[in-house]
């Protein structure tokens, strides 16, 4: 059994689901691990991972809109220390997920024919973004 990790930075324009299907494939096929399981991790508590719809940009935007409207951006939450977005940042968070596992076979990622990976940024400004990523097998 072998494993290897690697941390993934990921550069957002500010909110919405950026795609990171192309660099976490890319790293595990360099680990030369044919067969096991990938974790990613992000190390942030005002963003998260999905697995998602990648071929229709309209899925996203729907998304998008359905946090917005699920958590909105407000003055009325207590925690607002980095401004209206940084509490609903947190809830969104809260409501997603911080890790995914992913079945590793021949050498990629086990997706399905349109879901992709992505950094699902909560906050409104730019952010540099680490994902922890590690994979295990043979």
């Amino acid at each position: 059994m072998r494993q290897a990790n690697h941390e993934l930075v990921v550069s957002t324009p500010g909110q919405g689901l950026h795609e990171i299907t192309r660099e976490v494939a890319g790293w595990v096929a360099s680990t030369g691990i044919s067969t096991g399981l990938l974790t990613l991790f992000v190390r942030h508590t005002s963003c998260s991972l999905l697995i998602q719809e990648n071929a229709a940009p309209a899925a996203r935007r729907d998304l998008e809109r359905y946090f917005a409207r699920l958590a909105p951006e407000s003055r009325t939450y207590e925690h607002d220390d980095e401004g209206p977005d940084d509490m609903p940042a947190h809830l969104r968070a809260a409501l997603t997920a911080v890790s995914l596992s992913i079945p590793v076979v021949e050498g990629r990622p086990v997706l399905g024919t349109w879901q992709g990976v992505y950094l699902f940024e909560h906050r409104t400004a730019p952010h540099r973004r680490r994902v922890a990523l590690h994979v295990v097998g043979e």
